[in-house]
């Protein structure tokens, strides 16, 4: 009995390991990745913050407008923001860890990472104020992180333009870098760097209303990245612009052939945006909208400014479908939108705008140099992504009831001279008018391009007018800032409630001012 119990015994501890040994395995799975290639991650974290074109957030934007109610508005009752943001930050984390593993620090996706770090807490911050920066992203080690003041995360976000280009300058001279899946500049940390720079002039120019705080030091910090090319290089063309490329198998623009049957009559332009071209007498009216078909009906000539008209953004959606339907506004371009899967790029940050921020920087006295000539170069710049040339240039008009096969091609003639020679458009000086002009022209070169810029640009100068009234939803105002995200509220109370009583005096309200803009 004895040997029996004894041999019992064995198994049992035998069973015992073995099922213990089993059991760990278990918690393994061999069809899940333990870790991911530090390339694959930046990719990912790359498509997240692409901005596209033809979104709520170009219509926000006054650009165009959605007359059907199925589709969309323009309403700016805003509520939560979506801290989604933070999940790519931590991918982030991640690309750098990965990247560590192989590659001594720093390198490329550590500089990279920097910027993206950069641009991703610059939106967060622009659409809602205050938010965590040095305690977030800590997982479980900190759940409920601080909030910090806008001011405080601008510092941080400059800190980062300024770490991310040294480190690039240096990964780059040293040589032989390695980078791979980057889709907007193939892997050339060299233009990455005008990037960071360009977007640094961005960054230093929504902080106008702080230029003489000297924490910040934005008019010193300005004049040392304009200035000093070799160590801070910039944008010198459209081709060194950080943009979106589509592809017509993975990645279609969002208008195009597929979705012409759905959605082609339900957008049409807004005033804001057409109508000052229209007053400008702008080449780039033809391309981005269509002769609204009850102006041309009227005796207006499709190639002239006449037949073109947009809707206001704050118009009633009931009374925008019925006019819309009834001819009075022109649509979006159909024919340049929906005829071809090849799309025009987005632009992400771009050169344009980089001229526009340096005339405004000049304007402003911050910088030495002539205004004009930037302003000038932003103009031509924007023009010229459309493929607007001196001389005749062909542009298409939908047919009065057609159909996207049945429009007829006209010329228009587009000279820069004449153009420039309008009052309203050459330079009045380095004064509030010419500041508006630059603003005005900055604006007109947001069109389906770098995300919330034209909004915030608004939000900072006031220029151009939106259109207000009902349809804008929020009692006829355009909102100013997004509220913090309900799930916060519950899970970092403490924090997100001081945040909002120490900017919002308790109210997290869409239409209060934030540091940035007070």
């Amino acid at each position: 009995m004895k040997k029996i119990i004894s041999i019992l015994s064995v198994s049992a501890i035998l069973f015992t390991t073995s099922c213990k040994k089993d059991f760990n395995s278990l918690q393994d799975d061999p069809n899940r990745a333990t870790s991911v290639p530090a390339n694959l991650i930046l990719n990912g974290v790359l498509s997240d913050i692409y901005q596209s074109p033809f979104s709520p957030t170009q219509r926000w934007n006054q650009f165009y407008a959605c007359n059907y109610a199925y589709y969309g508005d323009q309403q700016y009752t805003w509520s939560g923001v979506s801290y989604n943001t933070y999940n790519t930050l931590k991918n982030v984390t991640k690309m750098e860890e990965e990247a560590a593993k192989s590659i001594a620090s720093p390198n490329p996706y550590t500089a990279l990472g920097k910027f993206l770090r950069a641009y991703m807490f610059y939106n967060l911050t622009m659409q809602t104020g205050d938010i965590p920066v040095s305690e977030a992203l800590k997982s479980l080690a900190n759940v409920a992180p601080k909030y910090d003041s806008q001011k405080e995360v601008f510092k941080q976000i400059l800190v980062w333009l300024e770490e991310a280009n040294t480190e690039m300058s240096n990964i780059i001279t040293k040589g032989g870098y390695i980078l791979s899946s980057d889709f907007y500049y193939n892997n050339d940390l060299s233009k990455w760097r005008k990037a960071v720079n360009s977007f640094k002039l961005r960054v230093l120019v929504q902080l106008s209303r702080y230029e003489a705080d000297t924490d910040l030091n934005i008019k010193q910090k300005f004049t040392e990245t304009f200035t000093n090319a070799a160590k801070y290089p910039v944008f010198t063309n459209m081709e060194d612009n950080m943009q979106y490329v589509f592809n017509a198998q993975y990645n279609k623009y969002p208008t195009n052939p597929e979705s012409f049957g759905f959605d082609a009559a339900r957008y049409n332009m807004a005033s804001t945006y057409l109508n000052t071209l229209v007053s400008l007498n702008d080449p780039r009216t033809f391309y981005v909208a269509e002769p609204a078909a009850a102006l041309v009906a009227g005796g207006a000539a499709p190639n002239s400014f006449a037949a073109f008209a947009g809707a206001g953004s704050g118009e009633d959606l009931a009374t925008m479908s019925a006019n819309a339907g009834l001819g009075k506004y022109s649509f979006i371009n159909r024919k340049r939108y929906y005829s071809s899967f090849t799309a025009e790029n987005c632009v992400q940050i771009g050169y344009a705008e980089m001229c526009f921020n340096i005339a405004e920087a000049m304007n402003r006295g911050w910088i030495t140099g002539t205004a004009e000539d930037w302003y000038k170069k932003g103009i031509q710049a924007s023009i010229g992504f459309y493929g607007i040339i001196n001389g005749n240039n062909t542009i298409y008009s939908q047919k009065i009831g057609g159909t996207l096969s049945d429009y007829n091609t006209y010329s228009i003639n587009y000279d820069w001279a004449t153009y420039y020679a309008q009052p309203a458009i050459t330079y009045s000086g380095n004064n509030a008018t010419g500041l508006n002009q630059i603003i005005t022209q900055k604006y007109l070169a947001f069109y389906q391009n770098s995300g919330w810029e034209a909004y915030y640009n608004w939000r900072r100068t006031g220029a151009p007018a939106f259109h207000t009234g009902p349809g804008n939803g929020n009692s006829n105002r355009i909102a100013l800032r997004f509220q913090y995200p309900t799930a916060e509220k519950s899970i970092n109370a403490t924090n997100v409630n001081a945040a909002i009583q120490s900017q919002f005096a308790g109210q997290d309200d869409i239409n209060a001012k934030m540091w940035i803009i007070k």
